[in-house]
C-alpha cells in the first residue's frame, strides 16, 4: 500500500474521513485529530519547522518560538527543551510545561548503526566544546546528546554536522528514530550477515521523507546480523535479526511490537525470513501499518506494541503481506540465542581481516566534548578511521593493526576508560535524569557513577556478568525492566519519614538468553543514599546461594523475597 496520509486509498473506509470514533486509525477512515498532539501534526508537518528555526527563531531568540513548535515539532529535528535548574523531582508531574522549560535545549545527533568516522567524532567534540558547555552523552540508542544548546546556535551546529555527513533529522518526535545496528557490522569474525546496506537504504529512502513523518508515536528500528544479538531487538518496534535459512542462506528474522516504558512488551516473531535486499521494503511495510492502523486517540496507547498485541502476529503478517507488500514472505527459522550475557563488544577482538577492534567503557555514558576529540585523535593516531557507539553506552575503535593494540589500550586507559572493566562499570547504564530531563524525578548519572565506585571498592572480586540500569522516571529510557537490577526513580520515604530521592527495584530482567522482565518485590523501595548498601547485600546473597554457572537473572527469579530485600 503506497498511499500516504495526503493521498488516502480510494476505499469506502478511507472516504469516511473526519469521524470522531474508534482509536483514530487512518486506515479506518478516522482522520480527525483526537488530541492536541495529533492536531499539532495535522496543522503542520514537523519537518517544516526547520525553516522557522533558521529564519525566525535563531534570529529573534527563544521568546519568539511558537509553543506548538517548542514542545512539539522541534523534536522532529532532535531538539527538546531541557529542565529548568532548581526544580525538584516532586514538582515534575504538577508543573505546567512552560514552568519546567529552560531556555536551553537538548540536541540529539543521529548516528544510524552507531557508525562514526574519526572526522565526525572530532566535529561532534568541537561542537560540544563550543556550543554545549562540553556535554556529549552517549545514549543507549547509539546517539550523542548535547545539552545547554541555544536556539541561536542551532543553524551553525547543523551546518557543521551536515558538512561531515551527520544530522539531527528525526532524532526525536513521532518519527522513525535512529536505526540501531550492530556496532561490529562488516568486521566481526562471527557475523551471520552485514545489515549496513539495509540501514543505508532505509535512511536514504525514508528519513526526512514526509511519507513517515507523521506517525502515531515514535518508531524504533534495530538491524543486526551478529550472533550476539547486540541491538536489544526484543524491545524495538521492528527488528531484523540475523539468521541462516536452511535453503536460502543468511538473512533476517523479522520481529515487531517490542517496547518498554510503563507498559512493557517483548517483540514477537512473525516467522518470516527476509533477504538483505528486501529489508527496506519490509521495513516500509511495517511502518506503513503503524502510520495507517496505529492508535492515535490516546498517547499512552499509540505505540506499535499495542496494535501488535491486539492483532497478534498472524494477522499482522497477513496485513503486511496482503496490503503493503502484495506478496508472501518466506517462512524462516528463529535466531539462536547466545550463551554469553555480555553483548557490548568491550575488549580486544580480532576482525575478519586480521586487524582488531577495541571496545571500551565510559561510566554510564557520561563523557565530554574535549575527551571525544581526544578519542578521535587517538583512533586516527593508531591507524583507525572508524569508531562505533553501542546500545550499552560504550564505544569501539575499529581497524587497529596488531602491533598498535597495546599502545591504544594504554592510551585509552590514560584517558580514564577501561578495556577490561569491572562488571559494575561494564554493566551499569543511566538515563539523562533530573539534571536535564523534564520528566525525571531523581538524579541518575552521578548516582550511577558513584554506585560503580562503591561496588568496585566493596566487591573487588565479583566477576559475574551483571547489568544495573538506572532510570530517572517510569519511562524506562535506560531499560530498567530488562536489567539484572533495574532502578526506577521515584520519591520514597526515608527512616525519618521524609520524602527523598530513591528507586523502585526490578530484579532479574534480561535480554538475549531467556528474555523477560524483572520481578518487583512487594514494597521494596530504596533511597538513593542507601542504594550501595542494598546492591552489595543482594549481590553477596547471590554469590552465597547461586548454583554452578547460574546467572543473576535465574537466581533472582527463584530467590525468596527475603533474599532480595
Amino acid at each position: 500500500m503506497a498511499s500516504t496520509p495526503d493521498q488516502p486509498a480510494d476505499t469506502t473506509a478511507r472516504r469516511k474521513a473526519g469521524r470522531h470514533r474508534g482509536e483514530g486509525q487512518w486506515a479506518m477512515g478516522h482522520f480527525t485529530p483526537l488530541n492536541g498532539n495529533e492536531q499539532t501534526k495535522k496543522d503542520d508537518d514537523g519537518l517544516n519547522v526547520r525553516t522557522r528555526i533558521e529564519t525566525i527563531y535563531s534570529q529573534r531568540g527563544f521568546d519568539s518560538i511558537d509553543p506548538a513548535d517548542l514542545r512539539g515539532r522541534m523534536r522532529w529535528w532532535g531538539l527538546y527543551t531541557q529542565r529548568r535548574p532548581g526544580i525538584d523531582g516532586g514538582k515534575t508531574a504538577i508543573l505546567e510545561p512552560h514552568e519546567l522549560d529552560d531556555e536551553y535545549f537538548m540536541l540529539r545527533v543521529r548516528i544510524d548503526g552507531g557508525r562514526l568516522t574519526t572526522e565526525q567524532l572530532r566535529v561532534i567534540g568541537e561542537i560540544s566544546q563550543e556550543f554545549a558547555r562540553g556535554t556529549a552523552d552517549l545514549t543507549d540508542r547509539q546517539n550523542v546528546q548535547y545539552h545547554w544548546i541555544r536556539i541561536e546556535d542551532v543553524p551553525e551546529i547543523w551546518r557543521r554536522l551536515e558538512a561531515v555527513g551527520l544530522s539531527t533529522t528525526e532524532a526525536c518526535g513521532d518519527t522513525p528514530r535512529t536505526i540501531l545496528g550492530s556496532p561490529v557490522a562488516g568486521i566481526a569474525a562471527d557475523e551471520i550477515i552485514d545489515g549496513s546496506s539495509a540501514i543505508d537504504e532505509i535512511h536514504s529512502r525514508y528519513i526526512g521523507s514526509k511519507d513517515f513523518s507523521n506517525l502515531p508515536r515514535k518508531f524504533k528500528t534495530a538491524i543486526s546480523g551478529s550472533p550476539l544479538l547486540d541491538v536489544a531487538h526484543e524491545i524495538n518496534d521492528i527488528a531484523f535479526v540475523g539468521v541462516h535459512h536452511p535453503e536460502h542462506g543468511p538473512g533476517f528474522d523479522l520481529w515487531v511490537g517490542g517496547g518498554l516504558s510503563t507498559n512493557p512488551k517483548l517483540g514477537v516473531r512473525l516467522g518470516a525470513w527476509v533477504p538483505l535486499d528486501d529489508v527496506a521494503d519490509v521495513w516500509a511495510g511495517v511502518i506503513g501499518i503503524f502510520r495507517d492502523y496505529g492508535y492515535r486517540r490516546l498517547r499512552t496507547r499509540a505505540r506499535l506494541k499495542f496494535l501488535v498485541a491486539d492483532w497478534g502476529p498472524e494477522k499482522f503478517r497477513q496485513i503486511l503481506e496482503d496490503e503493503y507488500l502484495q506478496r508472501k514472505l518466506t517462512d524462516g527459522p528463529a535466531p539462536e540465542y547466545p550463551e554469553q550475557q555480555w553483548r557490548d563488544h568491550v575488549g580486544v577482538h580480532r576482525q575478519q581481516d586480521g586487524r582488531f577492534y577495541v571496545g571500551f567503557a565510559p561510566r554510564v555514558g557520561r563523557i565530554d566534548g574535549s575527551t571525544l576529540s581526544k578519542i578521535a585523535d587517538l583512533a586516527a593516531g593508531h591507524g583507525s578511521g572508524r569508531l562505533r557507539t553501542t546500545v550499552e553506552q560504550k564505544m569501539i575503535v575499529l581497524d587497529v593493526e596488531e602491533p598498535r593494540v597495546e599502545s591504544l589500550v594504554a592510551a585509552l586507559e590514560a584517558l580514564g576508560f577501561q578495556v577490561k572493566p569491572s562488571p559494575f562499570r561494564r554493566g551499569t547504564m543511566a538515563c539523562t535524569g533530573i539534571e536535564f530531563c523534564k520528566l525525571a524525578i531523581v538524579e541518575t548519572k552521578a548516582r550511577g557513577a558513584s554506585l560503580i565506585d562503591e561496588l568496585e571498592h566493596r566487591l573487588p572480586d565479583f566477576d559475574q556478568p551483571l547489568t544495573i540500569n538506572v532510570n530517572g522516571c517510569p519511562n524506562s529510557c535506560a531499560r530498567i525492566q530488562v536489567a539484572d537490577i533495574g532502578l526506577k526513580g521515584q520519591l520514597v520515604t526515608d527512616e525519618n519519614g521524609e520524602q527523598v530521592e530513591g528507586f523502585q527495584v526490578h530484579l532479574g530482567g534480561s535480554l538475549g538468553l531467556e528474555p523477560g522482565f524483572g520481578r518487583k518485590v512487594r514494597g521494596l523501595k530504596v533511597t538513593s543514599a542507601a542504594l550501595p548498601d542494598y546492591v552489595e547485600r543482594v549481590l553477596r546473597r547471590f554469590e552465597e546461594e547461586r548454583e554452578d554457572d547460574e546467572r543473576f537473572a535465574t537466581w533472582a527469579a527463584r530467590a525468596s523475597e527475603e533474599a532480595l530485600s
